[in-house]
């Protein structure tokens, strides 16, 4: 066995070490985040205190989280807090031998030291179902305190027997504030950079921005930020600085500010433009800048209704499978989703013929174009409905060939309006012939092609919905973005 698969005792942080490793909290005060889970009485807080002798209170855990949400911190307060043996291994190095060797020396310390052995296994999905068969017993029998980590879904990455007899924490990505305070911590504490440099505000938002919520990756990079600043004789590590160090650029994106209302627009109008490349760059500025993908997702949404349509109606599908895919997994992987849907809605045929056929009908009715229901039309399912007439001469249309009943629909005052003029791009131009047969079968005359001043002076009619992005930081953008 080699020291390159596990390591024993609790790693005590050593001035050579990572600032990552450096800042790791010895306590459960310390820890950033994951209040959900350090709740009195809470499965993990009570494991934490448990006894030292291995066996009170004692579960067995699968942490599973994004990376840098402290998984591997919270496994070794498990050992430090309680005395507890600790032993990590590593499941891209060790093999079957390797985890037999490991609950032999558990279980040679629990019967004769009466000292139980936090097992810490990092990337628990990594191993083979073998390997994960080698830890049952341990598990059963108590000889380990198995704290397993995995940033997939242990559901289906962690064997049956093994998920049974242990507990499912699941950690949540770090917050912003999380790792603002994380960082600010970092540059004072005497186990950190103790001082010697200052923080700038807009280094520290950029750093934000590229650990995307990761506390390793955070500290890693103001750690690399530092030593550039400190190399050049700066006691501050500024924009510059970080840029530098971490090789990445800060996007000139304020999210509540004119960027965010640019961005979005110019987004808005590149897919309504067709122009797939222009699109898929602001979609990209908008993720390296931290926008919430969720916010896109939705401006994804309304474009597949309002400029693309019945065109082609698999957009929309298109985009609220984005919209969820991007609530489940989140980022980084979301933004495949997102990219996939962009792609499809900037390609897609357009049309705004719903959007126009909405607007038209929504301003009849602010005229007062409603009038009652036709009598044949209102609900007959209660007592003494048809001694009113509702319902009566009703037409149904499955008792009719062809399925299509001739009768009045539209109140007297709307008779005969025409809300929805198809296009004929796309699939539209197949439902713009299905929408002229159904006119002529229902008695009416099948309305002619619009003219471009037609459908110009129905957009004027229509667009009272569409304004561009309101200007309140706090809220969600508008329902439509508008032509202008």
């Amino acid at each position: 066995m080699t020291a390159s698969l596990f390591d024993e005792g609790s790693a005590p942080s050593r001035a050579g070490a990572p600032l990552a490793v450096r800042m790791r909290p010895r306590t459960l005060d310390e820890l950033v985040g994951q209040r959900h889970l350090l709740e009195p009485g809470s499965p993990l807080r009570r494991l934490v205190s448990g006894s030292q002798d291995g066996r009170a209170g004692v579960t067995s855990v699968i942490l599973w989280g994004p990376p840098g949400t402290g998984k591997t911190t919270l496994a070794t307060l498990v050992s430090t807090s309680t005395g507890r043996r600790f032993v990590e291994l590593s499941a891209v190095t060790a093999g079957v031998k390797d985890v037999r060797e490991v609950v032999e020396r558990a279980r040679d310390a629990l019967a004769m030291q009466h000292q139980g052995t936090v097992l810490f296994v990092d990337e628990v999905h990594r191993f083979s179902k073998t390997q994960q068969d080698a830890l049952l017993p341990a598990v059963e029998n108590g000889w380990v305190t198995l704290v397993a980590a995995t940033t997939e879904n242990p559901s289906f990455s962690v064997i049956s027997p093994l998920l049974s007899r242990s507990l499912v924490l699941t950690l949540a990505p770090l917050t912003d504030d999380d790792v603002r305070d994380l960082l600010r911590r970092a540059v004072e504490d005497p186990r950190g950079l103790d001082g010697t440099v200052e923080l700038s505000a807009e280094a520290e938002d950029h750093l934000l921005r590229v650990a995307g919520g990761d506390a390793r990756r955070a500290l890693t990079s103001l750690e690399a930020a530092a030593g550039a600043a400190l190399d050049a004789g700066s006691g501050v590590v500024d924009l510059q600085a970080v840029e530098r160090a971490v090789d990445r650029a800060a996007p000139r994106y304020d999210r509540d500010g004119d960027q965010h209302y640019d961005v979005i627009s110019a987004f808005i109008k590149s897919c309504r433009g067709s122009d797939v490349d222009a699109a898929l760059h602001y979609l990209a500025r908008m993720l390296e800048a931290g926008e919430d993908p969720r916010f896109i997702a939705r401006r994804l949404i309304i474009l597949a209704s309002e400029d693309v349509g019945m065109a082609d109606p698999s957009a929309l599908q298109v985009a609220v499978a984005a919209a969820n895919a991007v609530q489940l997994i989140g980022l980084p992987e979301g933004r495949l989703t997102l990219a996939q849907a962009t792609v499809h809605v900037a390609l897609a045929p357009k049309s705004n013929a719903v959007t126009l056929a909405i607007g038209a009908a929504e301003a009849d009715v602010r005229r007062g174009l409603i009038g009652p229901v036709p009598a044949h039309l209102r609900d007959s399912h209660y007592a003494r409905a048809q001694d009113l007439g509702h319902g009566v001469g009703y037409v149904y249309p499955h008792d009719v060939p062809g399925g299509v009943a001739a009768q009045q629909y539209a109140p007297d005052q709307a008779e005969g309006r025409r809300y929805y003029h198809p296009t004929r791009y796309g699939a539209e131009a197949r439902y713009a012939d299905v929408a002229d047969r159904l006119q002529v079968a229902l008695g009416h005359q099948a309305p002619p092609e619009q003219k471009p001043e037609e459908r110009d002076a129905a957009a004027q009619v229509g667009s009272d919905g569409a304004a561009e992005e309101p200007r309140e930081p706090a809220a969600e953008p508008g329902a439509t973005d508008g032509k202008g």
